[in-house]
């Protein structure tokens, strides 16, 4: 998978950079240090011509980390990841999560690729790209990072369907803490495809996800309630949860983590969500006279119990 995925199991549109692109952005960067690094050592071999030797080569190893080693520290830094020749080539360091690096992620590439760039011609940081799966060489490994391409159109994830109306907040006591953010995905990926999906397929896997996310849970999913409509309203429950989390970080005046979005824009009354849609009228529903099974099903793409 290309895409990057965040611990919410959110899907970015971020694309990992190839080893081509990565190597442009690395001669462009190595043309322009080597350049300044070059024009200092003739100022400093001009102004430290009465020294002696050993003071002469203690100059130059300091001209040599200040600018080979110190510089793409601290473009990388300021830059939030985006040296001369990665903005030339449309990339950016990002952590594994998206985010924005920091001092910390730019001070281990940098010592890194003195070993990987510098020290070996590249020859250990291509080997690394390519067998990565992400095009990571030794320094992203190590720090943490990954270089992604900017310009390219960000996909956005598709909003999972609404669980049935009979089944909304039944699930509210349910714990969720033990469930991994890689069987999130799965579900999230399984809801917004299944209708892409053979009649059969689609069925076995809503099982499979619904066994996996009982046993995670430590509830069995009622037998009642078919297994994808008790995967939607499990997830529906999880964002509920987010966003009062987020209205509780937000009352506290802290900054929240970005919550797993849902489907529709919400707001707490009461501490309670509640949609800023108002429900159509005319739209049938489990409890609403007049509403046949299948009318509900085309509604909401889950049946009602028999």
């Amino acid at each position: 998978m290309d895409e990057l995925v965040t611990g919410d199991a959110v899907v970015l549109g971020l694309q990992p950079a190839r080893l081509p692109s990565r190597a442009l952005a690395i001669a462009i960067d190595l043309a322009v240090l080597l350049t300044v690094f070059v024009l200092i050592s003739i100022g400093l071999a001009v102004a430290a011509a009465t020294l002696d030797e050993a003071a002469a080569a203690a100059i130059a190893v300091a001209s040599f980390l200040l600018v080979l080693v110190g510089g793409p520290i601290a473009v990388e830094t300021l830059s939030h990841g985006r040296s001369l020749g990665k903005l030339a080539c449309g990339l950016r360091v990002v952590r594994d999560d998206g985010g924005p690096i920091r001092f910390r992620h730019a001070l281990v590439r940098g010592a890194m690729g003195v070993v990987e760039i510098l020290g070996t011609f590249g020859v250990v940081g291509c080997v690394a790209s390519l067998v990565s799966a992400r095009g990571r060489r030794l320094g992203d490994v190590f720090a943490g990072t990954l270089v992604v391409r900017e310009r390219v159109p960000a996909g956005r994830a598709a909003a999972a369907p609404p669980p049935p109306p009979w089944l909304v907040g039944r699930f509210a006591q349910l714990d969720l803490s033990g469930v991994p953010d890689g069987l999130w995905l799965a579900i999230r990926q399984y809801l917004t495809r299944m209708n892409q999906l053979d009649a059969t397929v689609r069925g076995v896997m809503a099982e499979r996800l619904s066994a996996d996310l009982a046993a995670c849970t430590g509830a069995p999913a009622p037998q009642e309630v078919p297994a994808a409509a008790y995967l939607a309203a499990v997830v529906h429950e999880r964002q509920v949860r987010d966003v009062r989390r987020v209205t509780a970080a937000v009352g506290r005046g802290s900054r929240p983590s970005a919550p797993w979005p849902a489907p529709v824009r919400r707001e707490v009354v009461a501490d309670r969500p509640t949609e800023l849609r108002k429900p159509d009228p005319g739209l049938p529903t489990a409890a609403a006279p007049g509403g046949s099974r299948a009318e509900v099903q085309a509604a909401t793409g889950f049946a009602p119990p028999a």
